[in-house]
């Protein structure tokens, strides 16, 4: 089985990990965690969100926790705006990396940003117009690429037109997403095969849920298709809002443990790793959903 070599690991914890969960944190507990990832050797830290604080009330200290993080030399520590606002906020906070939000289905872009898709890539159109002119690098979420929580099945064909467009818009990297945890490998293959005729698959990402315990084969069969930057989140941060009650975001300890089973370097030690998650798991109100966690813990015991 032919896989590659290296890949680079993208934790969200402090910015979708966390905005999605109901225990609230601190400003200096965000930037502990943030440190402790960057410690880790986590390459791309998503480091908070610069949108409306009445809808995100979690994300409301960014900057704050922008002017207070160590920055590790070679690590990226990029954040989430919505429009030209939210980007004039991160880069009056000194951000250098970006990253938008489409989505693949009509139904959730107006439920989750109050846009049509048609809207929300004029909106991205003026965020990377005036990035580009900052010299900011912009990332691309592109979501309910394998399911939708209101429409159902999402064409692959229509994935992959959506991430051809927002490479045209000057989008860096899209992600496509799996946001409420549908996707299994063979929809993988179909998803990234209609992706590949639009665009280059090293210039994709791949963002997983594990609602339904399928995040980690789905990752192998990415890194079949030779998909080599994967998100996660330690610990396993953060819910998934459209299936309450299940589990969200991919535990970034679980996938490091797999690929070092597999030999792929990540750059990411593991053991620094775990204290990140022990640290986030003093801060929530329910247990962490990582089994790697878990495992540790048991072991202890």
């Amino acid at each position: 089985m032919r896989l590659p070599a290296q890949v680079t690991v993208v934790d969200v914890a402090p910015r979708d990990g966390l905005q999605n969960e109901r225990a609230r944190t601190t400003t200096a507990q965000k930037v502990t965690l943030v440190n402790l990832l960057s410690e880790a050797g986590v390459p791309v830290i998503e480091a908070g969100a610069f949108v409306s604080l009445k809808w995100v009330p979690q994300m409301a200290d960014t900057a704050g926790v922008m002017a207070l993080i160590e920055r590790r030399p070679g690590t990226r520590y990029p954040v989430l705006v919505p429009n030209l606002r939210g980007l004039e906020r991160a880069l009056a906070a000194g951000s250098r990396d970006i990253a938008v939000l489409a989505a693949s289905s009509e139904t959730f872009s107006r439920r989750n940003i109050n846009q049509s898709i048609e809207e929300s890539f004029v909106t991205i159109a003026a965020v990377c117009g005036r990035a580009n002119q900052a010299g900011v690098s912009v990332r691309g979420y592109l979501s309910t690429c394998f399911g939708c929580p209101y429409e159902g099945e999402v064409s692959p064909e229509r994935v992959g037109e959506l991430a051809r467009d927002l490479f045209a818009l000057g989008v860096s990297e899209v992600a496509i997403s799996d946001t409420i945890g549908v996707a299994h490998p063979g929809q993988v293959w179909q998803v990234l095969d209609a992706v590949a005729k639009h665009a280059s698959l090293s210039t994709i990402a791949l963002h997983f849920h594990d609602t339904r315990g399928t995040a980690l084969a789905n990752v192998l069969a990415g890194l079949q298709a030779d998909v080599t930057t994967y998100y996660a989140s330690c610990g396993g941060l953060g819910g998934c809002p459209y299936a309450p009650g299940a589990s969200g975001n991919l535990a970034t300890e679980d996938l490091v443990y797999m690929l070092n089973g597999l030999g792929i370097d990540t750059g990411i030690d593991l053991d620094r790793l775990l204290a990140a998650s022990t640290f986030a798991s003093t801060r929530i109100d329910h247990p962490l959903p990582s089994r790697y966690f878990q495992a540790s813990r048991a072991v202890r015991r």
